[in-house]
């Protein structure tokens, strides 16, 4: 005797069938099928959502819903009830859709008299291809038999949207929606947030048009002129800005390094000299260098390319007397549209005016984006033909959080995303209210809250924040920011007045971390085919001793009647840890017998970024005072995956199961041995990353400043417990991913993870 869901199932499929083998159009079919399921099961209203153009869902088919709303109604993944479930793949029952927090009221449904929620994912090739939803005007608990039944129909229902009929269905669809909202335009977001502006067209670079001098000395002086301008235009523009710290501050002087380079200076001379304009001489020393470079496939030496047009196109600009003028826009928000951009080009406009970026070929790694995304502009790219449509002075909408671009929005547009607008704005003042309040979870856990410093001079972050100390300071930038290598004497100005600026916070030191994407100007390039795991960090420095020695005694000196916290990256196994740490201790010995004011304590760690360490952290803890995690190496190595590569973005994620069984095990050693645990790298700077390792047992972490208000915000919003119970429920996943369910359970549970 089959059971009674067995006999209700059948029962739908079997009208399911029948209402599809018919010769209806596809829309009344399946406007016949909701219909019927809706009535079956007992629900007052029901709809099919349907994927396309990969990450939307249209409303396709309708039951006591505003007829008007089909084929208009749209969610994106992840926006709603509706869009978790497609992004999720997993079914959704709430018995009161109005007191869930990922509720998203959509008026154009007509829904309003609607309690109860169910929504049943249609899945192909294990990919949300559309959703099933029933509805009911009170409040309802979908019982495991409703579930299973819904569950085993959408998968003959998922049949039936995958179709051909239907495929063509849905090409007409995009067409009609197409035309009738050209305003539109999808891209790829780069930077998170709402932006609403007058729109400027970004174009600075002209075409060469006298290409032989006629007076070579004339040429020369002019060159002279131009590019003596340019380097003191930028020195002003960047040191003048209040940019806070961080990667976009080290690309930004790297930037302004590159564009007072004077090997290229030089090239540009002699291109002079051989015959050429002033003008003509740039173009060539760029395409010299494109010639050379433009087949490489590291995305170190791809951005330098970026930046070398940037600066080439800015010099010429100098040449041609006719740069400035991209400062005479009269608007007081503005969205700049660029081809591409290199990051010095926010700082030509009132970069406080900007309200979002729209760059028609960029990438994640572009360091435009970068510098954008810590100035808190959105960002969308990869909208093919928007440069050459746009036009300075239209109002432009940026959604950077889905990655839509509106040209011409509507008022009602324009009214949402102002209300949009006006919501972060109030977060970041909540924020603000942060920084007197303790990072302590709501049930007491304390959270040790750091931050991560690129350049000395750009502390501010530390007061602003009131954090508990510096997680990480990468020495390597002044090293890369200046023309020769730095003395002991220059290098303890810099840890002085970094360990002046902390007081009596923690400052954690990171060695010498160069190689790989962190070239030093005054070092050849050694050429390697694979640098991210060549020859590099503390490889070189052990291998270059004298250079390991000199930053030591800096640090000594620095640090002489303070406490002292150097740690080694890129340790592969414990022979390296003892080796440089044994340097160490002979540079401390040195200093005392010479007399010298010492730290009063030195406590000696690692980095975790190789995978190899990891199996010998029984015999490392025991000889290491601390030891702090790179995320960003440590996830590329296991992985095996290029992290600056466009191609493999979204493909791992540090919030698998895979890797954060890596991070329990790394924690749970740590506390075994009582040693300082701490994570440094990006994880820790993103709150849904930072909840999982909070989760994971984790009560030191170190982010950029830009990102501090979010995790601290986070922390306080938490239960560690809760989390903890949760997240190593889920640490036997074989799921891609498991960041839906985490950003799932924080809505769920009211934790702030934005």
């Amino acid at each position: 005797m089959q059971s009674p869901t067995i006999n209700k199932a059948m029962e739908i499929l079997q009208q399911l069938r029948s209402i599809s083998e018919g010769t209806d159009s596809i829309s009344v079919k399946l406007n016949g099928i909701v219909q019927m399921i809706a009535e079956k099961m007992g629900a007052d209203a029901a709809a099919c959502y349907v994927t396309v153009e990969g990450n939307r869902l249209a409303l396709f088919a309708g039951y006591k819903m505003n007829p008007e709303a089909q084929n208009k109604v749209i969610f994106h993944f992840g926006e709603g009830l509706t869009g978790e479930v497609a992004a999720d793949s997993r079914t959704l029952s709430v018995a009161d859709v109005w007191s869930h927090p990922k509720f998203v009221h959509k008026e154009e449904l007509g829904e309003d008299e609607y309690k109860s929620y169910i929504g049943v994912p249609l899945i192909r090739w294990k990919r949300s291809i559309g959703v099933l939803v029933l509805q009911n005007k009170k409040v309802h608990e979908y019982s495991a038999m409703e579930i299973e039944i819904l569950e085993t129909v959408a998968m003959v229902l998922s049949e039936i949207v995958s179709s051909e009929e239907m495929n063509e269905f849905k090409k007409e669809f995009s067409k009609s929606t197409a035309l009738n909202d050209r305003e539109k335009l999808k891209g790829v977001s780069l930077s998170k947030g709402y932006g609403l502006g007058v729109s400027v067209v970004h174009r600075r670079r002209q075409a060469v048009t006298k290409i032989f001098a006629e007076d070579k000395e004339k040429e020369l002086h002019r060159l002279e002129i131009a590019f003596g301008q340019m380097n003191v235009d930028l020195d002003k523009k960047i040191t003048e800005a209040k940019l806070g710290m961080g990667e976009h501050v080290d690309i930004l002087d790297a930037y302004r390094m590159f564009a007072s380079d004077k090997g290229w200076y030089k090239k540009i001379a002699n291109n002079i000299q051989s015959g050429l304009t002033a003008e003509a001489a740039v173009e060539r020393a760029y395409e010299d260098m494109w010639n050379r470079l433009s087949g490489t496939t590291d995305t170190y030496l791809r951005e330098r390319l970026h930046d070398l047009r940037d600066v080439s196109d800015r010099l010429a600009s100098y040449l041609s007397g006719d740069f400035g003028s991209v400062k005479k826009v009269d608007a007081k928000d503005i969205v700049v549209i660029a081809q591409t951009m290199g990051p010095a080009d926010l700082m030509d406009y009132d970069y406080t005016k900007i309200r979002g970026l729209i760059i028609e070929d960029g990438t994640p790694t572009m360091h435009v984006a970068i510098v954008a995304k810590a100035l808190n502009i959105p960002v969308v790219a990869k909208i093919k033909g928007i440069f050459s449509e746009a036009k300075t002075g239209e109002l432009v909408a940026v959604d950077g959080m889905d990655g839509y671009v509106y040209l011409h929005p509507s008022m009602q547009v324009q009214q949402k995303f102002k209300e949009k607008i006006a919501q972060r704005e109030l977060l970041q003042a909540k924020l603000a209210e942060l920084k007197d309040l303790p990072a302590k979870t709501k049930d007491g856990k304390h959270i040790n809250l750091y931050l991560n410093v690129g350049l000395s001079f750009d502390l501010d972050y530390i007061d602003s924040t009131n954090c508990d100390g510096v997680g990480l300071y990468r020495t390597e930038i002044p090293f890369m920011t200046s023309d020769i290598m730095p003395d002991v004497n220059r290098q303890v100005s810099y840890y002085q007045e970094l360990m002046d600026k902390a007081g009596d916070k923690k400052v954690i030191f990171r060695s010498l971390d160069v190689g790989s994407d962190k070239l030093l100007p005054y070092w050849g390039n050694v050429g390697e085919e694979n640098p991210a795991i060549g020859w590099r960090s503390i490889r070189i420095t052990l291998d270059r001793r004298a250079i390991l020695r000199k930053q030591i005694k800096a640090f000594l000196r620095a640090a002489a009647g303070k406490e002292l916290n150097v740690m080694f990256p890129m340790i592969t196994n414990l022979a390296e840890f003892e080796d440089a740490k044994e340097t160490l201790m002979i540079e401390l010995e040195k200093e005392k017998r010479k007399g010298d004011s010492v730290p009063k304590k030195v406590n000696v760690g690692l980095m975790i970024e190789v995978p190899s360490v990891i199996f010998q952290l029984d015999e490392i803890l025991p000889k290491a005072d601390f030891i702090s995690i790179g995320t960003n190496d440590l996830a590329q190595f296991i992985f095996a995956c290029d992290r600056g590569n466009p191609r493999l973005t979204e493909r791992y994620d540090v919030l698998s199961a895979p890797f954060l069984n890596v991070m329990r095990e790394i924690v749970e050693k740590a506390n075994k041995y009582g040693v300082y645990c701490s994570v440094c790298g990006e994880m820790a700077s993103n709150p849904i990353e930072a909840m999982a390792l909070v989760g994971l047992g984790y009560r030191n972490l170190s982010m950029s400043g830009s990102s501090f208000g979010r995790v601290k915000g986070m922390v306080r919003s938490m239960n560690a417990e809760e989390v903890s119970d949760y997240i190593h429920s889920l640490l036997k996943s074989g799921k891609r991913t498991l960041r839906p369910q985490l950003i799932s359970y924080a809505h769920d549970h009211g934790i702030e993870i934005y």
